[in-house]
């Protein structure tokens, strides 16, 4: 019998492509007729019915939520404060390296993201629109999640982003090794001897108000391992390389250059790699520290960075992983896919 570890270890890319998932219909409750008993308002026939017409909550004091969302909290500090991973941005690339990640349960994981919803960019396709698109073989990723999507020769087509976005959050949140903490900023990194060794965070709020108020003092993570997935330029993007770039670890920050999506997703993946020691960088990131063109509204490249990035920090933890081809899991296609997109030199200069 297969044990839990060696299951969440299996990849999506261990073996031959599955079927996309089928979405089962969803039940619809019906208004039962005044006096013919409970009404069933749960969606699902093994819950237990709920009578609607003198419907209670047990009772509960104040003090006791406010008890249980606070030593929770603490507690999940406290755990992370030192831990092994700390993926700063919870966008495509982010969440993807989280879940490949998170399937050795014996990796302790911390994800940082400034906005109170995470996802990124990935709620919606290009121009706001509802679909995304993600450019084969990535698909099987979506496979090994179970999200459906149809099908072209050479790209699929999910009907709205956000079923890939809520599917990969509530499979990965579930798993015991994993934290979210967002509307959190990171601020700084830890840097020790020329590694990185953590994160430096404060409450977003706090940290978009420094000019306004007096002296607010951050907190922070300690990490053997940061992976650096805070997207493509703007207000919050790029904020980890341009951070290497400000204290010297690295000479330039160039930024993207124009589209070209069949260029823009192979490099995306191909320079996923440990920038400096100690943090890896992954996604859009990437292609504004090494000047790759953007790759617009296709997201492909964005779940298999994320999952190379995850290979890298396993590797840097000294645990199985893809890369050096010592995850139980991994077939030689696999290995070969993310030796062919590694560079020579993993540690390079910007």
């Amino acid at each position: 019998m297969a044990t839990t570890a060696s299951t969440l270890l299996k990849s999506s890319f261990a073996g031959a492509r599955l079927p996309a998932a089928p979405r089962a219909p969803s039940s619809v409750a019906v208004a039962a007729p005044r006096g013919a008993g409970p009404i069933c308002a749960s969606a699902s026939s093994s819950s237990p019915p709920y009578d609607l017409t003198s419907f209670r909550f047990s009772p509960i004091k104040e003090s006791v939520v406010a008890r249980e969302m606070t030593r929770r909290y603490m507690t999940d500090m406290i755990t992370h404060a030192d831990t092994d991973v700390v993926i700063v941005g919870a966008g495509s690339a982010g969440l993807s390296c989280a879940y490949e990640l998170s399937k050795d349960p014996s990796v302790s994981i911390a994800i940082v993201e400034q906005s109170v919803s995470p996802g990124g960019g990935a709620w919606l396709g290009g121009q706001l629109f509802s679909a995304m698109v993600v450019r084969k073989p990535a698909h099987r990723f979506l496979d090994e999640l179970g999200v459906a999507y149809d099908e072209a020769e050479d790209y699929v087509v999910i009907k709205h982003a956000a079923l890939f976005t809520s599917t990969i959050m509530s499979r990965l949140l579930a798993r015991p090794n994993v934290k979210l903490f967002n509307a959190v900023a990171v601020e700084d990194l830890i840097v020790k001897q020329g590694r990185v060794g953590g994160v430096v965070t404060n409450w977003a709020l706090v940290s978009m108000n420094h000019d306004t108020q007096s002296c607010m003092d951050p907190n922070v993570m300690e990490a053997k391992v940061v992976v650096s997935s805070c997207g493509h330029d703007g207000p919050f993007g790029a904020t980890g390389v341009k951070r290497l770039q400000d204290i010297g670890m690295i000479s330039a920050v160039p930024g993207m250059k124009a589209l070209d999506m069949n260029t823009a997703e192979d490099e995306i993946v191909r320079l996923t790699r440990e920038v400096v020691p100690g943090m890896i960088v992954t996604g859009m990131e990437v292609a504004e520290i090494d000047g790759a063109p953007r790759m617009g509204p296709t997201f492909g490249a964005m779940m298999i960075s994320g999952q190379k990035a995850a290979h890298l920090a396993l590797k840097a933890l000294g645990r199985p992983n893809a890369i050096d081809g010592t995850a139980p899991a991994a077939s030689p296609a696999w290995r070969e896919e993310f030796v062919m997109s590694s560079k020579d030199d993993e540690v390079v200069d910007a």
